[in-house]
C-alpha cells in the first residue's frame, strides 16, 4: 500500500477511540468532538477502506474481525508516535527539582513562602517531599534537602548552614499568667521527647508544668498551643510567623541549642541554573 492510500489520521484516531471505549459517545467526550463528527469520521474510514469495521453490541458497538485488526494496529501506531514525541521533547524540559524538607518546617515555614519563588520563577518546577533525618539522595530521588543538622553528615555532601536552631515556649497570649504560675500543660513533640526537661534544666526562673504531653509532629503541637491546650516548646523557625502575627507569644524568647538547619545536596551533583536559583532563594529566606 502506498502512503497515499493510508486513511486520514483523524479518521483512524476516531475509530481507535470508538473501539477502545466501546461507544461513539465516549469517544466524542475523549476527543472533545461531537457525536456526529465521530460517526462521520468512522463512516468515512469504512467507506474509504470498503470494509465493515463496526457492528452493534447492545447499546454500544464492537469491532468486526477486520475492525479489530485495524484498531490494534492503529493503537500501536499512536503509542509509537506518543513515545517518539515524548523522547523528542524531554531534552527541552528541565526535570523537576525535588526538595526534601522536614514535615513541620515545610508546613509552618517553607510552604507559606514557596509561592514567592514560583511567582519569581514560573518556569522552575519544584516538587516538595517531606522527611527528616538521614538522607539517601539517589534512592529517594532528592535534589536538595533542608534538615536540622543533628545526625551524621556524609562527607560527600555540600552543606550550607541556613540558621541556628533556637527553642522557646510559645503560647496563646491569654495563657501568659498560667505559664508564670506553673499552671499549664507542656506540649512537646515525640521527635524530641527530652526537649522540655532539658530546657527547664537551663531555666530555673521558669515554673515547671503540671504535666508534659507529646504530639507526633511540631505542627500539631503548635496547633494545640494556638487552641489554648497548653504551652509548646517550639523551634523558633517553626513558630516565627505565628509569633510575628500575634497568634502566639514567646514570653521568654528563644535560646540556641547548639544545632542548626542546613541546605544539603550531593557534592558531585550538577548544579543547574534552576537548582542555583532555588538555593539562592532559600538562603535569602
Amino acid at each position: 500500500m502506498k502512503r497515499s492510500d493510508i486513511p486520514s489520521l483523524d479518521d483512524l484516531r476516531a475509530f481507535e477511540a470508538v473501539t477502545r471505549l466501546g461507544s461513539v459517545r465516549a469517544a466524542a467526550i475523549e476527543l472533545a468532538l461531537t457525536h456526529g463528527a465521530i460517526s462521520r469520521r468512522v463512516s468515512k474510514l469504512a467507506a474509504d477502506l470498503k470494509l465493515q469495521l463496526l457492528e452493534p453490541d447492545g447499546r454500544g458497538v464492537r469491532p468486526t474481525p477486520d475492525g479489530e485488526r485495524l484498531a490494534l494496529a492503529t493503537s500501536d501506531a499512536l503509542k509509537g508516535i506518543s513515545t517518539a514525541l515524548a523522547e523528542i521533547r524531554s531534552p527541552l524540559t528541565s526535570p523537576p527539582i525535588v526538595l526534601s524538607c522536614e514535615r513541620s518546617l515545610a508546613m509552618r515555614w517553607l510552604i507559606p513562602r514557596l509561592s514567592d519563588f514560583q511567582d519569581r520563577h514560573p518556569a522552575i518546577d519544584v516538587h516538595l517531599s517531606t522527611g527528616g533525618g538521614p538522607l539517601d539522595f539517589e534512592r529517594e530521588r532528592i535534589t536538595l534537602a533542608i534538615r536540622r543538622l543533628d545526625f551524621p553528615l556524609d562527607p560527600d555532601w555540600t552543606i550550607t548552614t541556613l540558621t541556628a536552631e533556637a527553642v522557646g515556649p510559645v503560647m496563646r497570649p491569654d495563657m501568659a499568667g498560667r505559664f508564670e504560675d506553673g499552671d499549664y500543660l507542656a506540649l512537646g513533640s515525640r521527635t524530641r521527647p527530652e526537649a522540655w526537661p532539658e530546657w527547664l534544666a537551663t531555666r530555673p526562673d521558669v515554673q515547671a508544668p503540671r504535666d508534659i504531653r507529646l504530639y507526633d509532629h511540631h505542627f500539631l503541637m503548635l496547633e494545640a498551643a494556638a487552641s489554648g491546650l497548653g504551652v509548646a516548646l517550639s523551634p523558633r523557625i517553626i513558630a516565627a510567623d505565628d509569633v510575628a502575627n500575634g497568634r502566639l507569644m514567646a514570653p521568654v524568647g528563644f535560646q540556641a541549642d547548639g544545632t542548626g538547619y542546613g541546605l544539603i545536596r550531593p557534592s558531585r551533583m550538577e548544579v543547574t541554573d534552576h537548582v542555583e536559583a532555588l538555593e539562592k532563594w532559600i538562603k535569602k529566606q
